[in-house]
C-alpha cells in the first residue's frame, strides 16, 4: 500500500482507469502505477473484486482514477498540460494519445480514448505567449490558432516575424 499524498488529482472512468493509468505509466516520463484498489463490496456501477480505485502518477503528479461508471462527461474544463521541450517530444506524446484511440483538438488540445483531455504544449509556445514584443507575441498566438498539434517551427518564425 502506498501513502495517499494530502491532494490528488481525481478522474472518473467509466470502468477502465486502470488501463488508462498503465497507458500513462508507459507514454510519459515520470510516471506509474501505484496501487490498484478492488472494492469491498459491490457499488452501483460493478461488483465486489472488481477494480474501484487506481492510484497512479503521471509526470510527478498523484492522481486516483475512480471506476465510477457511465454518466460523466469529461470537458475541456480539466485538461493535464505538458510542456514539451522540442517538435520530437510534441509528436511522440500527441500521436501517442492519438494514435491510441483519442481525438485532435485545436491549439494542442487533443483527448485520450477515456475523453480526459490533455494539451501538448511547447515550451516555445508559451515563451513566444508571453513575449514582451506584443507583435511577436500577437503572430505567434495567430499561428496557434491555425493549428492542431503545435508545429514549433511554425510557431517560432511567427514569433521572429
Amino acid at each position: 500500500m502506498t501513502a495517499t499524498a494530502k491532494n490528488t488529482v481525481c478522474v472518473w472512468y467509466d470502468k477502465d482507469a486502470e488501463a488508462a493509468a498503465n497507458f500513462y505509466a508507459k507514454t510519459f516520463p515520470d510516471s506509474r502505477v501505484d496501487e490498484v484498489i478492488t472494492a469491498p463490496g459491490d457499488f452501483p456501477s460493478g461488483k465486489q473484486g472488481q477494480v474501484l480505485v487506481v492510484k497512479f502518477t503521471v509526470m510527478g503528479i498523484p492522481c486516483v482514477g475512480l471506476n465510477g461508471g457511465p454518466g460523466v462527461q469529461h470537458s475541456e474544463a480539466f485538461s493535464f498540460q505538458v510542456a514539451t521541450d522540442d517538435q520530437a517530444e510534441t509528436d511522440r506524446l500527441w500521436d501517442a494519445i492519438v494514435g491510441n484511440g483519442g481525438k485532435e483538438n485545436v491549439c494542442g488540445w487533443c483527448s485520450d480514448q477515456w475523453g480526459i483531455r490533455w494539451q501538448i504544449t511547447p515550451r516555445v509556445l508559451t515563451d513566444a505567449l508571453s513575449d514582451p514584443d506584443r507583435a511577436a507575441s500577437k503572430r505567434a498566438f495567430d499561428a496557434m490558432m491555425t493549428m492542431g498539434k503545435i508545429d514549433v517551427a511554425k510557431i517560432e518564425a511567427a514569433r521572429r516575424g
